[in-house]
């Protein structure tokens, strides 16, 4: 974590997680850090921890990005504090499982705010700067459910497919400005994640643990590429879909995450 010593890096959803993860490992490579998620207490006990731990500077400020303008409210705190930042980790995030047309509409509109509307702000008005600097690094946390259609997780799988895209295109536009960009694209992770979404239990068997994915995702993004599967098995499987026809995917990733009431209905025509 070398190349963000002595630099400003601020993390989204910080306060558990992937975002916890990030939070402490670059801490401990003496980054200065601003951490932002809903739960002041967690950011509070969090950076606390870091800087009697690690003796850099934390400052926290508790957001929701799912209201509008509170991303542009974390930009202005950066600004209007003369921070130049050289890492921006979105990693704040939710998802919700089960069938969409029973789902909640708002519920929706609000992960397309945090998962999709909120990483592009964030990344526009930090990218301007790292330009016009010509340095900085970004990291977008999508997910292996960006590589393919997922049912009952349809809208989350949508939105990191978002993400994932959009961080691949803008790594190359800002190549030439020495700015880095990476998709960090994690499997079923231990995280707080599943009892958000609501997603059984039996999905995430062989997760991984937040740390080994936060660290692999900065080790991609140090080495300069534009994006990364965390875990063997999980890249295994993502590229192995590739191989086959798109309505045989939908169908296997529905029979595989259909509720228990849900028909197993892959045979059907």
């Amino acid at each position: 974590m070398d190349r963000w010593r002595n630099r400003w890096a601020v993390i989204t959803g910080a306060s558990s997680g992937i975002g916890k993860a990030c939070a402490e490992l670059l801490g401990a490579g003496g980054a200065k850090l601003v951490l932002s998620a809903r739960r002041v207490d967690r950011l509070q006990q969090l950076a606390q921890q870091i800087r009697s731990g690690c003796g850099t500077a934390v400052e926290i400020l508790p957001l929701d990005l799912s209201s509008p303008g509170a991303a542009a409210q974390l930009y202005a705190f950066t600004r209007d504090r003369g921070m130049d930042v050289d890492l921006l980790v979105n990693n704040a995030g939710f998802g919700a499982y089960g069938d969409f047309h029973q789902g909640s509409l708002d519920r929706f509109r609000e992960m397309i705010q945090v998962n999709v509307a909120a990483v592009v702000e964030l990344t526009h008005h930090f990218l301007r700067d790292m330009v016009g600097r010509r340095r900085g690094d970004i990291m977008i946390v999508a997910s292996t459910a960006a590589f393919q259609p997922v049912p009952y997780i349809s809208c989350y799988a949508a939105t990191k497919g978002f993400d994932l895209l959009f961080a691949e295109a803008l790594a190359e536009e800002v190549r030439r400005y020495g700015v880095r960009i990476l998709a960090l694209c994690p499997g079923p992770t231990d995280t707080e994640f599943m009892n958000v979404a609501g997603q059984p239990k039996r999905l995430f068997r062989f997760s991984e643990n937040a740390d080994k994915v936060a660290r692999i995702g900065l080790e991609a993004l140090e080495a300069g590429k534009t994006y990364v599967i965390s875990g063997w098995l999980n890249y295994l499987e993502t590229h192995a879909q590739r191989l086959a026809p798109r309505p045989f995917v939908a169908r296997s990733a529905a029979a595989l995450l259909a509720p228990p009431d849900v028909p197993n209905r892959q045979g059907d025509g």
